[in-house]
């Protein structure tokens, strides 16, 4: 009999200790909670190479603390040289512009023969602004769309950014709302396709106008000259003053890529958090900013290094006071933060002369006038050729039709005619580009060239040469001078789940969404062309 009873209690120790250890691992493998605030950043021009010359001129709490607490990843590829609207799609959508629609913020139209947003939509109205704009050119879901839908419409999503198509883009299409600063009055302005005009936004335009404000805003360097690391000598001798006056018709274009837009932003971030409660509901919610490090549209010279080495001091505070503000109203250990850059455009002025480097114009207006005298000289009479757009020239296609002509053969006798020129120094097809025969970058091409908008010839002007145009709405001349050289830009992910790590070899930009999304317990935007990297977690 006791030898039964020793049994039965031994039985029950067992049961017992078996039942705990299975609780026990339940618990040790119960994942942690899914972050409240998703914080989305994109910074124009963000190089790596700049943070590192200015590590020791930063605080501890600003670009050091994402250096030093997340996962850096220093080399980001996006394929080409694409602007701050198509590289923000790439990474919010995991998708090339081919696939997701957005190949840059401008496009052409053959017909009106200019240029105009992609995101223009006339069946749209505008909010505090003349512009009719939607999120309809985004073919695709984005990271912003997911967190949407993930919470049911309960988590709120919301964009701040200087321009309309990087906002629109970051708010995606399920968003409550985007902003950003209209370029002829200033204001705060949004589209009808949003439904929610947060208070601050209302308040802001009504009360504190940046059309007010800006008179009275002198951007000057923080730093005595001589401070800035790697200058030559006379750039410490005339340290910048830009001014944003009333009488300048350029002044809000100019201050969307100034460093203190950076500061406007981040006020507009720190109002959001508190008057809107982000990260206090029941489901996620997400806040997505558009900052700048780009070259300022007003320097006075090609060498801007100054204000951009200012740029990055002051947005290295903006950004620890944004994150004194989300762990204030949310706390950093429930947020998620992720920071991208977007691949600096290269400073489009010209050199001075007395450098002696190898020069000239290419004027696209003589170009067409060539091109078109060619082609009626082969063919008749005409307007053979439409404009020509950002390196691009488009044909005209209802006159090669109504001449029965193949139009892949009057695109090659084009470009074989262009490619002469002494301004130019490579010419592709979209044949070519499509087909994958677009030199050594041929598959980057391809993929960051979305055919419902490219021209029928892609033109590449010799480096160093001046591209003369006369802007088709103020008749004013525009040059701009080419730089070839694709630079890379650094992506940081900040989460109390992830271990610190720096990933030095190159990451496809199309990567980083699908990966967020995964650390997130979401799905992936619905075009994503990559599956998640695997990052070490603590």
């Amino acid at each position: 009999m006791r030898r039964k009873n020793d049994f039965c209690i031994t039985t029950r120790l067992i049961t017992a200790l078996v039942a705990s250890m299975v609780t026990f691992t339940v618990v040790a493998q119960a994942p942690s909670p899914r972050p409240r605030l998703v914080v989305g950043i994109m910074i124009d021009g963000l190089r790596e190479d700049y943070l590192d010359l200015l590590k020791g001129y930063f605080g501890e709490d600003g670009f050091k603390r994402i250096m030093r607490d997340g996962v850096m990843f220093e080399d980001v590829n996006y394929g080409t040289a694409v602007d701050v609207a198509a590289a923000t799609a790439m990474i919010y959508t995991g998708s090339s512009p081919a696939i997701n629609g957005i190949p840059a913020a401008m496009v052409y139209d053959t017909e009106k023969r200019i240029s105009y947003p992609i995101v223009l939509d006339p069946t749209k109205i505008g909010n505090y602004t003349d512009e009719t704009y939607s999120p309809k050119a985004i073919k695709v879901s984005t990271l912003s769309d997911e967190v949407r839908i993930d919470g049911g419409g309960l988590g709120n999503v919301y964009s701040i950014a200087p321009s309309a198509p990087q906002s629109l883009i970051l708010a995606g299409h399920a968003g409550n709302s985007a902003f950003w600063i209209n370029d002829v009055t200033g204001k705060w302005a949004t589209t009808t396709y949003y439904k929610d005009v947060p208070p601050t936004m209302q308040s802001r335009n009504y009360s504190r106008p940046l059309a007010t404000r800006l008179d009275t805003l002198t951007w000057r360097p923080l730093m005595a000259p001589e401070k800035y690391p790697d200058l030559p000598a006379y750039k410490k001798y005339y340290p910048f003053r830009h001014l944003f006056q009333r009488n300048d018709i350029d002044r809000f274009r100019n201050y969307k890529t100034s460093a203190p837009v950076n500061t406007e932003l981040t006020d507009i971030a720190a109002d959001y958090l508190k008057g809107l409660r982000l990260g206090n509901g029941d489901a996620m919610d997400m806040l997505s900013i558009g900052y700048t490090l780009a070259p300022f549209a007003a320097a006075k010279d090609a060498d801007s290094r100054i204000e951009t080495m200012d740029s990055y001091i002051r947005l290295d505070s903006e950004l620890a006071r944004l994150f004194r503000e989300i762990d204030t109203n949310v706390g950093l250990a429930n947020a998620f933060i992720m920071i991208a850059g977007t691949p600096p455009v290269q400073n489009n002025k010209r050199d001075d002369e007395k450098w002696g480097i190898p020069d000239g114009e290419f004027s696209p207006r003589q170009a067409i006038s060539l091109l078109n005298v060619y082609l009626m000289a082969k063919y008749g009479n005409g307007e053979w050729v439409s404009g020509y757009y950002n390196g691009q020239m488009f044909l005209n296609h209802q006159l090669i039709k109504e001449h029965d002509l193949d139009l892949k053969t009057v695109r090659a006798e084009a470009a074989d005619f262009l490619v002469r020129m002494s301004a130019v120094s490579r010419v592709w097809t979209i044949d070519d580009i499509l087909a994958g025969r677009a030199g050594v970058n041929a598959d980057a091409i391809k993929r960051n060239t979305h055919v419902d908008y490219a021209g029928d010839i892609l033109i590449e002007v010799n480096p160093g040469w001046e591209i003369v145009e006369i802007d088709p709405v103020n008749k004013k001349e525009r040059r701009s001078t080419m730089r070839t050289g694709t630079m890379t830009a650094p992506v940081f992910l900040l989460s109390p789940d992830l271990k610190p790590q720096h990933i030095s070899t190159e990451t496809d930009a199309r990567s980083i969404a699908p990966t967020v999304a995964r650390l997130l317990r979401i799905r992936s935007p619905n075009a994503a062309e990559f599956p998640p990297l695997r990052l070490e977690k603590k």
